[in-house]
């Protein structure tokens, strides 16, 4: 029986290590980080040195960086919309208090490194919005982390503290700061639709086969990795359809915890939205539902569960 009990707990600290952080963690990351500050007397080392003390672990103590960073730095939109390499080192990102994608990455990594835990920084590709839809973009345009904990291949996890700031407009001229935990230790079927790295080395589990196939599927929001939502159903992010005809969506989760509401947020130019409550089923894990696009035009369309953004998509409905 001991030894039963014995496999349950350390099997569930295994599992853990491939999860986000659970409710437990963060609380327990929040008490003991959210006291200190911006700590902005101190240098990167001692700023590193005085966020992992409290903890043992190396998830822990990759999971308390990532909580200090999100919460202290900020998203410069002007260096996002020209994605400026400049200024992105780590001292002068810690001078600063504000970056892009780049800065966030390397200030990780290089945090990570002082607290003795292998990080490497990746450079590559995101959307940001529908416009980038079938749109490639001709340089990377966005930076991550890929962390190991433990010696095999399966122990390499994606990090993006940049996303978990906080949010900027379509257009990156502002920025409004919004903690986010989804985007550590993210589930990677999600990540890989909303990631492709510049080196496919980089894909962890099954992703984009290409940088062409990837900018053709939809848009992630974070809403997918709180719920666990992925392979959506249209593949592709722009969908044409007739008046006439319904559009099937379907959506793979791994959530226990039931999804009460869909909606479709449907935006047309600059009219205002339309949230329209849609009748779905769910078998084996598959949330099913459709919706008919009856009037020709051009539709901005992101599927909405119990409150939160999943996957947008631009919809061409035509007679």
């Amino acid at each position: 029986m001991i030894r039963l009990l014995h496999f349950f707990f350390f099997s569930c600290l295994f599992l853990m290590g491939y999860a986000q952080p659970n409710l437990q963690e963060q609380k327990k990351i929040e008490t003991k980080i959210q006291p200190l500050g911006a700590l902005e007397a101190y240098n990167l080392a001692t700023i590193t040195d005085t966020i992992t003390k409290p903890f043992f672990d190396k998830r822990e103590k990759a999971l308390a960086i990532y909580y200090w960073i999100a919460n202290h730095i900020t998203i410069s939109p002007e260096s996002v919309r020209s994605y400026d390499s400049r200024d992105t080192d780590p001292a002068s990102v810690i001078k600063n208090r504000k970056t892009n994608a780049i800065g966030f990455s390397l200030l990780f990594q290089e945090m990570c490194s002082m607290a003795n835990i292998r990080c490497l920084f990746i450079t590559g590709y995101t959307k940001y919005n529908t416009d980038e839809i079938n749109e490639p973009a001709d340089e990377p345009n966005h930076a991550w982390n890929v962390v190991q904990i433990g010696l095999s291949p399966d122990t390499w996890y994606y990090v993006d503290a940049s996303k978990a700031c906080g949010i900027t407009d379509t257009k990156f001229y502002s920025f409004t700061k919004k903690f986010n935990w989804n985007y550590f230790f993210s589930d990677k079927n999600i990540f890989n639709l909303d990631h492709f790295p510049e080196n496919r080395s980089w894909i962890l589990g099954k992703g984009s086969k290409s940088k062409k196939e990837f900018y053709s599927i939809p848009v992630v929001e974070s809403g997918a990795y709180q719920l666990g939502t992925y392979h959506p159903i249209p593949y592709k992010g722009f969908i044409k359809t007739k008046t006439s005809k319904p559009v099937a969506f379907s959506i793979k989760r791994q959530r226990e915890n039931p999804i009460w509401k869909i909606f479709l947020i449907i935006k047309i130019g600059n009219k205002e939205a339309k949230k329209i409550d849609l009748q779905f089923k769910e078998e084996y894990e598959i949330l099913e539902f459709e919706y008919t696009f009856d009037v020709e035009d051009t539709y901005v369309v992101t599927i909405n569960a119990d409150g939160n953004d999943l996957y947008t998509y631009v919809v061409e409905s035509e007679e």
